[in-house]
């Protein structure tokens, strides 16, 4: 899927979600790639007067590489969807669900596609004891890139039960997530869109150099050892990309999703668990979508183009959604 014409595409980024810096990165690599492709570039840093910029720039489409609230959880798409401006990306409903954790379990796990069971815990209430065996994982119900996740351990810093004045990363979150731990490996597929439907493109393998796959390690260079194609038997492989898929079908997903697993290496198959699929996946220079679509042979440039060629293919002025 290419483009056919030049086009005036504005780059929406930036913001003020957790993820600023990330969709900022995110953001000028593809502005400078459609640069580079020949195409009218605006760069538009998200603020409260995004939609009277937008309609300024009369852009033929919007990249959305907006990272987080509002730019991943239907905000945004609601936004463009009334004023009939196409965008790339997953559209209002899909963005709704995905970001919300619980309402992704609510759609991908009677699809037969396997996740670890979780419970909604008040974050005040973990002080009066823990919501589920340990160890355990506490994490944000809309937040993405590993914000605030904590990993619950008998011997943790945080006190048994957890501590006033514990210094979690959830804190600042009233509402969360707790999922039972999951030992073993850290993967995850990209599924792109193409002009014969979308397709997992790899699996790859995270592997932080300390500690866990978190915030820091997913975006500071030299934290992770990207594995790719990840080092994992065929049927492993194979589930994955399967699971990869059928997520980003099962939501409603357009242009590109990535889909995280942990893998239990010790069960096999049975120890394969879907965490969550992100609908607008980072791509900056340390991004897993980028890499993945590098190893099929497809560059970053025309990979930002293929993204856009989707969103022109399926915007509808009117009615638009999912």
């Amino acid at each position: 899927m290419s483009l056919d014409r030049k086009l005036h595409v504005a780059v929406l980024m930036g913001g003020w979600a957790n993820e600023r810096p990330v969709s900022l990165m995110s953001g000028d690599g593809v502005a400078d790639a459609l640069e580079g492709k020949g195409h009218k570039v605006t760069r538009i840093d998200m603020d409260r007067q995004v939609a009277a910029r937008i309609a300024e720039a009369a852009p033929d489409v919007v990249f959305n590489a907006l990272h987080g609230v509002p730019g991943e959880d239907g905000t945004v798409q609601g936004m463009l969807d009334l004023m009939g401006v196409p965008y790339t990306h997953s559209g209002l409903a899909t963005s709704v669900i995905a970001i919300d954790k619980e309402l992704t379990k609510q759609a991908l796990v009677p699809a037969g596609i396997p996740m670890p069971e979780g419970t909604i815990v008040k974050s005040a209430d973990l002080f009066e004891g823990d919501p589920i065996p340990r160890p355990y994982v506490l994490k944000p119900v809309n937040e993405g890139s590993s914000v605030g996740v904590a990993i619950v351990t008998d011997d943790s810093n945080y006190g048994n039960p957890i501590a006033r004045d514990a210094e979690g990363p959830w804190q600042q979150f009233e509402t969360l997530l707790a999922e039972p731990y999951i030992r073993g490996r850290e993967m995850t597929t990209a599924v792109m869109a193409g002009p014969d439907g979308p397709r997992a493109l790899a699996v790859t393998e995270l592997v932080p150099k300390s500690g866990f796959y978190d915030f820091d390690a997913k975006y500071t260079d030299g934290m992770t050892d990207h594995v790719c194609p990840a080092e994992i038997p065929d049927d492993i492989a194979a589930l994955c990309r399967e699971y990869a898929l059928k997520a980003h079908e099962v939501l409603g997903c357009r242009g590109t999703s990535r889909t995280d697993f942990r893998w239990d290496d010790e069960r096999g198959a049975d120890g394969l668990f879907v965490l969550e699929t992100n609908t607008q996946p980072g791509m900056t220079p340390l991004s897993l979508v980028p890499e993945q679509a590098k190893y099929c042979g497809i560059d970053y440039p025309d990979l930002v183009e293929a993204i856009i060629a989707d969103a022109l293919a399926h915007f509808a002025p009117e009615g638009q959604g999912g």
